[in-house]
C-alpha cells in the first residue's frame, strides 16, 4: 500500500532517522514508540504527505487515502457537532439528493420513453452505490461514534467553537473514524480521553476495516490495539511484532544478542590484529598476514548503540505528617447553581496513594483543587492535618510560568540557595543538557514543560502531592521512572490519571467522582474495576474517627478497628485458594517494605518522645508528649499487625 525505501528526515542539522525500509500492508496495525524528539511525529507527518523525505522516496498504490490527526492545534467553527460529523458523509448526502431528483423527474416522464430508461439506470446506478456505502445508516453511525467518545445527546446539537481544544480533537477523532480511510494516521489519540471512551476506541479499531498508524504512550492500549511496534531509536527506525509487552521482550534480547556478537566480533578482531602485528615482518607468514589484512577489511563492524536518555530521580523524602492527612466532612461544590458533587466525606492517611477517577467532566479535577486549597469548598467542612505541606502540580502548571523565562533562571529562583552545578544537574535529570538549560519556557514542547513542571516541583517538595495528570507527555520510559519515584515517596500522593497501567501500578486506594456523588473504594485499581463490574460491595466514603479519638481508645477496640470490614475486603473469587494474581503479590511486597520504612520512622519518634518525658518542663507539655507517645505506640501496634499479615499472605504465595 505504501512503500518507504532508504527513507531518511532531517530536523535542522540533526538526523532524525534514516536508511528506513518498510512496507506498509492494507491491515497494518502499528504503534510508533520512541523518546520525545526522537521523530515520532514527523514520521507520521512524512506518511501523511504533510512532511517531505530528505532522502530516499515514499511511494503509495494509485487511490490510497490517508486520514491524520494532529497531538493539537484543531479548530473547528460554523457548524453543530452532529453536522459537522455529518459533513463527512457530503457525496453520501448528495448521492441521497440525486435519487430523489432522478425520482421526481423519472415520474414526470413517459415510462416508455428513451429518456426515462437513462434516467432509471443512473437512479439504479446511484440506489446500488448508495446502499452498498451504507448510506441508510449514516445517522445511527455518526451518534454511535459521538455517544462512544463521551459526546451526550445534548451536546450534539452544541456549536463546535463552543467546546474546548481537547473536545474539539474528539470531534476531528470521530470525522476521521466516521471517514474510514485507506490509512488512519493517529498522533497520540488518548492524549484528550478519559477512560470510558478510550476503552471505546480500543473496541472500535479493533474492528477497523483498513490499516492504521499510531503514536501512544499508553502501553496498555498498545498492548489492546496493535499487532507491530516500530521503534525509533538511535536514528533508525526498528520493527517488532507483537504489541507493547512483546516489543520490550523483544527489545531487551536482540540488544542482548547484539552485545554477544559485538563481544565475539571485537575477540575476532583483536585475535586478527595481533596475528597481523606479531608477524607482519616475517616474509614466511607474508600470506596468512595478508589474508587476515583482507578478513579484517570484509568485517562489517557492530556497534552497540548507547543507553537510552530517561529522566531518573527521585523525591526527597518529606518530614512525616500527622496520621491523618485531609478529612472531608459533608463538603460541597457548586459553581453558582451548577452543582459538581455534595456529601463528600472521607480521610486521606499518610502513606496513601489515592487515584482520582470518573469521567471528564465530572469533577475530578476540582476535586483535587479543593484538596489544595486551590478552589474553596461551597458548603461542609475541610480539615487539614498536622504538619501537612500539600504541593499541587496542575495540568496546565506550565501557565503560571514566566514564558519569557529561561528555564535555567526560572529554576533558580524557585532555589536561590542552590549552585549552578546543582541546577543543571536537576535539569540534566530531566534531559535538559548543554544549551537546553536556556530555552525559553515558551518555547518548550508539550512533553518538555510537564518535564520542566516536576523538576520545578522537586525543588519545593510537600508531603502531601496533588497531581492532575502528571503524565501528559510523557514518554513511557519517563511514566516508568515517575511512577517508581511516586512508590518511593513516603509521603502521601492523590493523583488523577487516564493512564491504566500508570494506575494499576500506584493507587493503593480509588475514589470515584460521578454523578455529583464521591464514592470510595477499597484497595487498587484493578479492584476498583472488578467491583465496578460487579463483583463486590461499593463504600461511599465515610470519615473515619479523627486522630485525637483514635488515642484515647482502648487497644481492643482498635485492634478491632484495624481488621479488614467484611463487606470492604470481600475475597475475589480467583483468590479463594489463597492465590494472589501477580500484582496484587506486588504491592502485597510494596506494602510490607511501607511498613517497615514506617516502623523504623516510628521507633525514632518514640524514642524522641521518651527522652523528652524524661526532661520534665511542664506538666501541660508533659501531658501533650504522653499523648503523643501514645498514639505512635499505637501506631506502631496496628502496624506490626499489618506487617504479620502481609507477610502470612506472602509467604503462602511463594
Amino acid at each position: 500500500m505504501i512503500q518507504l525505501s532508504e527513507a531518511g528526515k532531517r530536523f535542522g542539522p540533526r538526523i532524525l532517522f534514516e536508511d528506513l525500509n518498510w512496507l506498509i500492508t492494507p491491515k497494518e496495525r502499528v504503534g510508533i514508540v520512541g523518546a520525545n524528539g526522537t521523530g515520532k511525529s514527523t514520521l507520521l507527518k512524512v506518511l501523511a504527505g504533510i512532511e517531505h523525505l530528505d532522502y530516499g522516496s515514499v511511494n503509495s498504490t494509485k487511490g490510497i487515502r490517508a486520514g491524520y490527526l494532529p497531538q493539537d492545534g484543531i479548530n473547528l467553527t460554523g457548524r453543530t457537532v452532529f453536522a459537522e460529523c455529518m459533513s463527512v458523509f457530503d457525496s453520501l448526502r448528495a448521492l441521497e439528493q440525486e435519487q430523489k431528483d432522478l425520482a421526481h423527474r423519472m415520474a414526470e416522464l413517459d415510462h416508455e420513453s428513451y429518456e426515462y430508461r437513462q434516467i432509471a439506470e443512473r437512479y439504479h446506478q446511484a440506489q446500488d452505490e448508495f446502499t452498498s456505502r451504507d448510506g441508510y445508516n449514516i445517522e445511527s453511525r455518526v451518534g454511535g461514534v459521538l455517544t462512544g467518545l463521551g459526546f451526550a445527546r445534548s451536546d450534539w446539537e452544541r456549536r463546535v467553537e463552543e467546546f474546548s481544544g481537547g473536545w474539539q480533537m474528539r470531534i476531528a477523532l470521530a470525522k476521521l473514524l466516521l471517514e474510514e480511510p485507506n490509512l488512519l494516521l493517529l498522533d497520540e489519540p488518548t492524549n484528550h480521553l478519559d477512560i470510558e471512551a478510550r476503552d471505546w476506541l480500543e473496541h472500535y479499531l479493533a474492528n477497523y476495516p483498513n490499516a492504521f498508524i499510531l503514536i501512544s504512550h499508553d502501553r496498555y492500549f498498545l498492548d489492546v490495539t496493535v499487532s507491530k511496534i516500530a521503534e525509533i531509536w538511535n536514528k533508525r527506525v526498528y520493527l517488532y511484532t507483537g504489541g507493547y509487552s512483546k516489543y520490550e521482550t523483544q527489545k531487551t534480547e536482540r540488544r542482548l544478542q547484539l552485545e554477544a556478537a559485538y563481544k565475539n566480533q571485537r575477540e575476532r578482531i583483536e585475535a586478527l590484529e595481533a596475528f597481523i602485528n606479531r608477524f607482519r615482518a616475517q616474509a614466511t607468514k607474508a600470506k596468512q598476514v595478508q589474508s587476515r589484512i583482507k578478513e579484517l577489511e570484509k568485517i562489517e563492524r557492530i556497534e552497540v548503540p548507547p543507553d537510552e536518555k530517561t529522566i531518573h530521580f527521585r523525591f526527597p523524602q518529606p518530614k512525616p505528617s500527622g496520621r491523618i492527612v485531609a478529612e472531608f466532612r459533608n463538603v460541597s461544590k457548586s459553581y453558582g447553581s451548577k452543582p459538581v458533587f455534595s456529601g463528600a466525606s472521607f480521610n486521606i492517611e499518610r502513606g496513601d496513594r489515592i487515584a482520582l477517577v470518573g469521567v471528564n467532566g465530572a469533577g475530578k479535577s476540582t476535586l483535587i483543587k479543593l484538596l489544595s486549597g486551590e478552589e474553596p469548598i461551597s458548603s461542609g467542612e475541610y480539615v487539614l492535618g498536622h504538619n501537612v505541606e500539600p504541593d499541587y502540580f496542575a495540568q496546565d502548571q506550565y501557565k503560571a510560568l514566566n514564558p519569557e523565562s529561561s528555564i535555567f533562571d526560572d529554576l533558580g529562583s524557585v532555589a536561590p540557595r542552590a549552585s549552578n552545578t546543582e541546577l543543571r544537574t536537576i535539569l540534566g535529570s530531566f534531559l535538559f543538557s548543554e544549551d537546553d538549560v536556556f530555552k525559553k519556557i515558551g518555547v518548550l514542547s508539550g512533553g518538555e514543560r510537564n518535564r520542566y513542571a516536576l523538576a520545578r516541583m522537586l525543588m519545593m517538595p510537600g508531603n502531601f502531592l496533588l497531581l492532575d495528570e502528571p503524565t501528559n507527555h510523557l514518554d513511557i520510559r519517563a511514566k516508568d521512572v515517575l511512577l517508581t519515584a511516586l512508590r518511593d515517596f513516603t509521603g502521601t500522593v492523590v493523583f488523577v490519571s487516564h493512564d491504566r497501567y500508570f494506575l494499576d501500578q500506584l493507587a493503593t486506594r480509588v475514589i470515584e467522582v460521578a454523578d455529583g456523588a464521591v464514592t470510595a473504594y477499597p484497595d487498587n485499581y484493578e479492584d476498583y474495576i472488578w467491583r465496578k463490574s460487579g463483583g463486590g460491595s461499593v463504600v461511599v466514603a465515610q470519615p473515619k474517627a479523627p486522630a485525637s479519638k483514635l488515642v484515647q481508645q482502648s487497644k481492643p477496640q482498635q485492634q478491632q478497628k484495624a481488621q479488614p470490614q467484611p463487606q470492604t475486603q470481600q475475597a475475589k473469587p480467583a483468590q479463594a485458594s489463597g492465590r494472589l494474581n501477580p500484582i496484587k503479590l506486588r504491592q502485597m511486597k510494596e506494602r510490607q517494605r511501607s511498613i517497615e520504612d514506617e516502623v523504623t520512622r516510628l521507633e525514632v519518634e518514640i524514642a524522641d518522645f521518651e527522652q523528652a518525658l524524661a526532661h520534665y518542663q511542664s506538666a501541660e507539655q508533659s501531658i501533650e508528649i504522653a499523648s503523643l507517645l501514645e498514639s505512635r505506640r499505637t501506631d506502631m501496634t496496628n502496624l506490626l499487625a499489618e506487617w504479620e499479615e502481609v507477610s502470612a499472605a506472602i509467604d503462602a504465595n511463594r
